[in-house]
């Protein structure tokens, strides 16, 4: 009986097992956003995607873009928290990393680093409000750069990117207000569009949406969290 095992049935059950293990796809989003951006990427046939990441926050840890780096993707992280910032270098060498924030006005800014290092913001009205839960504090102010989407567009890519992906706490709208969608036409942004709170009081960030729609992009997805748009032009001429 073992020779029958060992010849016959265990040789089948390793390819099983090795099949699940290549069908397997780990996500490092929040709420699995890479994987369905990767699902919507391929449908609109781009294999190596290049993106700009504003508020990067960790190389990998609840990342929409560090999948795509494993997959040969390379592009912008923007992380404004100096501490944060210096594992970028060691654990995403061909990306390049900015230690700045994102406004609608370069110049210099009051960054609130929070007991959580996640709900770090530019926004004191922000901040404040995380603050007044009681489980949250505002440990440090401190100055930082803050430099204009469009103006990193420009200077870091030939192309505009293949992804935006934002979650900066409380400025996502004020920067996408500012971005210039007829010179810049990514196929697909991934943005925050639910509030933050701790007394389930969060609400959806309507105008985000309609901001993207008015824009031209259609919602692709929406993990309650984050909503993934795509250019509604690339996605009806796909093939």
């Amino acid at each position: 009986m073992w020779q029958f095992l060992k010849f016959n049935i265990l040789p089948k059950l390793r390819r099983m097992q090795l099949n699940r293990m290549e069908n397997s796809k780990k996500s490092y989003s929040q709420c699995g956003e890479d994987l369905i951006m990767q699902c919507l990427f391929r449908e609109l046939g781009i294999d190596k995607i290049s993106y700009l990441d504003i508020g990067a926050h960790h190389p990998s840890y609840l990342s929409n873009t560090y999948l795509f780096y494993q997959y040969g993707g390379r592009g912008v992280c923007v992380e404004p928290d100096p501490s944060l910032y210096e594992e970028f270098s060691a654990k995403r060498p061909y990306d390049t990393h900015l230690n700045c924030g994102v406004d609608a006005i370069p110049g210099d800014a009051d960054f609130y680093l929070m007991s959580t290092s996640t709900l770090n913001t530019f926004s004191r009205v922000e901040a404040e409000r995380y603050q007044s839960y009681g489980q949250q504090r505002i440990l440090k102010i401190i100055q930082i750069e803050v430099k204009n989407v469009n103006e990193i567009i420009s200077q870091y890519f030939e192309f505009p990117p293949n992804l935006v992906s934002i979650d900066v706490e409380g400025l996502d709208y004020v920067i996408m207000q500012s971005f210039d969608f007829s010179k810049f036409r990514p196929e697909v942004f991934c943005l925050e569009t639910l509030s933050y709170t701790e007394d389930k009081s969060e609400r959806k960030l309507t105008d985000i949406i309609a901001l993207m729609e008015v824009n031209g992009y259609k919602t692709y997805a929406d993990t309650y969290i984050n909503t993934i748009f795509v250019d509604d032009t690339v996605w009806k001429n796909r093939k």
